[in-house]
């Protein structure tokens, strides 16, 4: 064993929830791109938001409510860090990356597409990165275009910089696809648009966990991120927003915190973030994800590459294993492009992906099936979904070989 992997093993030990059996195996985890699980510092801190400090933020006057925004705009800081972002004021939370696009969609959208103006997304994008676009273009009639792939999962540059024109206004691309794992060239991508006067909003959901952010290194216009699937807790997110596009945007809802003065003849907005955070945020879950933050980075973003990149490589010399065994290409991997974060789809011939699913979960072994949210990604194969399997730091070369001995059974029946 590595010094990586003895090292992985006590982080292993953080997560309590990976501690159970599930029909009577030892639970294997490997859905991490839907969401992944909670370090115990973050469980803990959540609790203890509601056991120690439960008040209302900004607005009070006493100890708790100063104690509750103190650790709120902690937060704030530790993303501001944790994406090189210039002003922790350009960091917005929300719901989730949804919402970031939406509200990027309803505000700046709204007020800067015109008609005949051309959006530009890809054909590897989550529905969360389509559905918003197309209605908000339907709406002002602007136009979306979507970036071709090739058959191993990855864009083709070549057509992106065709569809590119002086009526682009906006590109919105996936950093790491969620069902083929793809990692796209987001800098070129950007520089690309940016010569074309365009704003490009990346959708960083996957890329959170896996990849190294820098939102100036990278001229980031707009990134969204989700804290679920960066082991923090669920229904939070964050938009960040240069803060000059963040300015000239309108507010996306009305309420409390949002507003700097209000009278029945007018109403005045407050100022970035506090404009786009109307009513009581999440408060518990924001101060804990600064603690999924932390674990994070004390174990080191390059670490946590290297380490998931081993689990996927088995999985996949695994699966080519097999199918030399079967003679054939029974075991069928879809998304193999060159640069890839840890999520491996694949369908197996004459099984439904639903069918394997429930097959591997009576031992234990939980992934995801369906068409993840991409279902233009699934036609685009022909397929109706896959089985993805998706790994985390807290996985073990032995649980993938678990998983690999699985799927030879369900293939040879």
């Amino acid at each position: 064993m590595t010094t990586a992997q003895k090292d992985f093993s006590v982080i292993r030990e953080e997560f309590p929830i990976l501690n159970q059996k599930v029909n009577g195996h030892p639970l294997i985890y490997f859905d991490n791109a839907a969401t992944t699980q909670k370090p115990a510092i973050v469980i803990k801190n959540l609790g203890a938001y509601y056991l120690i400090n439960n008040s209302n933020i900004h607005r009070g006057a006493h100890t708790l409510a100063d104690r509750a925004t103190g650790m709120f705009e902690a937060t704030r800081k530790a993303v501001q860090a944790f994406i090189n972002a210039p002003e922790a004021e350009e960091c917005i939370f929300t719901k989730g990356v949804t919402e970031g696009i939406n509200l990027v969609a309803q505000t700046w959208g709204r007020k800067f597409l015109q008609e005949g103006d051309e959006v530009i997304i890809t054909y590897m994008e989550h529905h969360s990165n389509i559905v918003p676009w197309q209605m908000i273009c339907e709406e002002k009639g602007a136009i979306l275009k979507v970036v071709p792939i090739f058959e191993n999962g990855e864009l083709d540059l070549e057509a992106y910089k065709n569809l590119l024109s002086a009526r682009t206004k906006l590109v919105s691309c996936v950093w790491a696809s969620n069902a083929l794992g793809t990692i796209n060239p987001i800098k070129e991508i950007i520089d690309l648009a940016h010569q074309n006067e365009a704003v490009v909003l990346i959708d960083g959901a996957q890329a959170g966990s896996h990849i190294p952010i820098d939102v100036q290194a990278m001229d980031m216009d707009f990134l969204v991120l989700s804290g679920h699937k960066l082991y923090g807790p669920t229904g939070l997110g964050v938009l960040y927003g240069k803060r000059a596009l963040l300015e000239a945007m309108p507010p996306y809802q009305g309420g409390g915190e949002m507003i700097r003065e209000v009278s029945f003849s007018g109403t005045t907005y407050n100022d970035i973030p506090f404009k786009f955070e109307a009513g009581t945020p999440n408060i518990a879950d924001v101060i804990a994800f600064k603690y999924a933050l932390e674990f994070v980075n004390q174990i080191g973003k390059e670490t946590i590459i290297e380490f998931e990149n081993s689990l996927l490589n088995r999985f996949v010399a695994g699966i080519d294993s097999l199918n030399t065994k079967f003679g054939s290409n029974r075991i069928k991997l879809i998304g193999t492009a060159a640069n890839k974060v840890a999520v491996q789809s694949f369908t197996i011939e004459g099984k439904h992906h639903f069918d394997i699913g429930m097959m591997l979960d009576a031992k234990g072994i939980a992934v995801r099936t369906g068409h993840h949210c991409t279902q233009p990604l699934m036609d685009f194969y022909k397929i109706e979904g896959t089985v993805r399997a998706s790994f985390a730091f807290y996985n073990t070369l032995k649980e993938v070989d678990v998983l690999l001995e699985a799927l030879e059974k369900i293939a040879s029946r």
